[in-house]
């Protein structure tokens, strides 16, 4: 071999290095679960989750078709078939799970000990046993939560009674079902009793279909609410059109913590930003594909909170918002 031949075929080989190496890259594709206790999407109403999670899962590279299998299962409200198709993920031997309801975490970690999970938003993930620890989660469990803890929920009553002073009877939503809601109501109870509120509590984990959940609907209006908080549960997602026209029908002050809602009607939101945490999600899925064990990945906690008005609302319902809370908002929708 001549000096000139070895010296192009070196060339060759430096140059068709990181080709190579992506094609191999590329040619490995990533089969992700996607556990979701909500709705099965559809065109008309596509899942704002999944839709954030792929998003971000295409900055990173991965394409579908291309490197990219997204396996998923929806189990439309009913908490009783998550334990089936967790199982079912598991023996389509997908690289990683990821999980949508704090619940559904609980389901995918007693179907596998070996495949990673990776919550794309969890409640209370320590105190419920998901994982033994939040800055070294060890086991296969991971990612981000969205809870800051049972007081936030109480916080969100106070600027309720701020927005609308007069209002004593409060009716709240909430599904027993959903796990990490129950320290969140035993929170409120407390803040209840400090701004004279009475709190018509109302249970809506069985309330899946439009029957049943306009039967709670007819009850708070039957105990004269006088306003409505809404926790972010999958139930209460499903029924959001029902939810908004009674809201406006009765002219109701509300509290979500969702912003979702608040941008088509509700008049407040405060709570951390889910598509965020789905995008996160998506960096952890990236970080354990190349190699990193979830046991590793210090599982994020919410640290910024969004306040969303929508003033329009409150003019339509005759409510004026005091001047510090328009200040304090991050988000006014006029």
């Amino acid at each position: 071999m001549t000096r000139r031949t070895f010296i192009e075929l070196t060339a060759l080989t430096i140059v068709a290095a990181p080709y190579t190496a992506e094609a191999q890259r590329e040619g490995k594709v990533a089969r992700i679960g996607w556990l979701d206790a909500g709705t099965t999407p559809s065109t008309g109403a596509p899942s704002g989750a999944l839709t954030a999670f792929e998003q971000r899962l295409k900055e990173l590279g991965y394409v579908p078709g291309r490197n990219l299998v997204i396996e998923r299962r929806f189990a439309d409200t009913y908490w009783d078939r998550l334990p089936g198709l967790a199982q079912d993920l598991v023996r389509q031997g997908v690289d990683v799970i990821v999980t949508i309801g704090t619940a559904t975490v609980m389901y995918a970690k007693k179907a596998t000990t070996k495949i990673p999970i990776v919550m794309a938003g969890a409640g209370e993930p320590l105190e419920l046993g998901l994982v033994s620890s939040l800055s070294h989660p060890g086991g296969n469990v991971t990612g981000v939560a969205h809870n800051p803890g049972p007081e936030f929920a109480g916080k969100s009553l106070e600027l309720l009674k701020d927005a609308s002073p007069k209002i004593s009877r409060v009716a709240i939503l909430w599904d027993s079902a959903a796990l990490h809601e129950n320290p969140s109501l035993e929170g409120q109870r407390t803040a209840a009793q400090s701004l004279g509120l009475s709190l018509l509590i109302h249970d809506i984990a069985n309330a899946h279909t439009d029957t049943e959940f306009a039967t709670v609907l007819a009850a708070v209006k039957a105990e004269a609410a006088e306003a409505i908080f809404v926790y972010p549960n999958f139930i209460a997602a499903k029924h959001r059109k029902a939810i908004l026209t009674f809201l406006s029908t009765n002219r109701l002050p509300s509290m979500f913590q969702d912003t979702s809602f608040v941008e088509q009607g509700a008049l407040f939101s405060y709570y951390t930003n889910w598509g965020d945490l789905r995008r996160r999600a998506a960096d952890y899925v990236d970080r354990i594909l190349k190699g990193t064990k979830p046991g590793d990945l210090p599982v994020e906690q919410p640290t910024k909170f969004e306040l969303v008005i929508n003033v329009k609302t409150a003019r339509a319902f005759g409510l004026t918002i005091p001047a510090a809370l328009l200040i304090r908002a991050d988000r006014v929708i006029e």
